[in-house]
């Protein structure tokens, strides 16, 4: 066998052999669909209810319609006196504002509110109340998503319904008229704080008026103050509060009220 024959037998041979070894790696190389399958944990099972907003099985109803027993005063903690009536709970302005018995951390919230078609007044003095996302203490701010009479009525953009007071102007004014019920839907992930009380991770909360999206996983600064910069104070779990304002204007009714707990 001549010399040039030889050499082209090894360098076909050598040829092969890097093909295959590279067919090999591309084999062991290539993802399956499989790899990135996650089986573990299963979610649990949540049945939808049957009627558009109601609540889901794994919910904890705050107002049914029947009573304000999951409700407490914020001051003495003693039964709440806001007035229930054909299946709503009216604020009771005299009665103060009331949060709820039980404390929570993550969540989603549903409320349904109305504001009276007979509303008088202007700016932050028409229909104000407010939804607490954390009631901290009786002398605390807490976390407050407005409630507000938003139709034809003009205040501060960022104290107006859906914004997050002092903090975050809605992204839009998804109003219905005074007289109308209306729906915030709203996913809270609570504050969490280092054993010196700063701040690990800040507040987030995402909200829905209406069906419109209103706030997008908004970063909280801390409180919603009335007056001065928001900060935060260390706190674990925390009541949902409902705000009864010292505005002039006829009071406003809620109903139809439930949680879900999140991890």
């Amino acid at each position: 066998m001549d010399t040039h024959y030889s050499k082209l037998i090894a360098l076909t041979a050598l040829t092969f052999a890097v093909t295959v070894a590279y067919a090999q790696q591309d084999t062991l190389a290539k993802p399956k669909p499989e790899d990135t399958e996650i089986w573990q944990p299963v979610p649990k099972v949540v049945t939808p209810a049957a009627e558009c907003n109601a609540p889901p099985s794994d919910a904890v109803v705050l107002f049914d319609g029947k009573n304000v027993d999951e409700w407490v005063n914020v001051k003495d903690q003693q039964p709440a006196l806001w007035d229930v009536h054909d299946g709503v709970m009216t604020v009771n302005k005299a009665g103060g504002n009331i949060e709820t018995r039980r404390k929570f951390k993550n969540y989603q919230l549903h409320v349904e509110y109305k504001i009276p078609a007979s509303i008088t007044g202007s700016g932050q003095g028409r229909g104000n109340s407010g939804v607490f996302l954390a009631s901290t203490g009786p002398g605390d701010d807490g976390y407050e998503l407005q409630v507000l009479d938003g139709y034809n009525n003009a205040t501060y953009v960022n104290g107006m319904v859906g914004s997050i007071y002092k903090q975050s102007i809605p992204l839009a004014n998804a109003s219905r008229k005074p007289g109308e019920w209306q729906t915030y839907d709203v996913a809270w992930t609570a504050p969490t704080f280092n054993d010196d009380g700063s701040v690990k991770t800040p507040a987030f909360v995402t909200v829905f008026l209406n069906g419109v999206l209103v706030q997008n996983h908004f970063e909280l600064k801390g409180q919603t103050l009335y007056i001065g910069k928001p900060f935060y104070k260390k706190y674990d779990t925390a009541p949902i509060k409902l705000q009864a304002h010292g505005d002039k204007s006829e009071p406003m009714s809620f109903r139809n009220i439930w949680v879900r707990e999140l991890p």
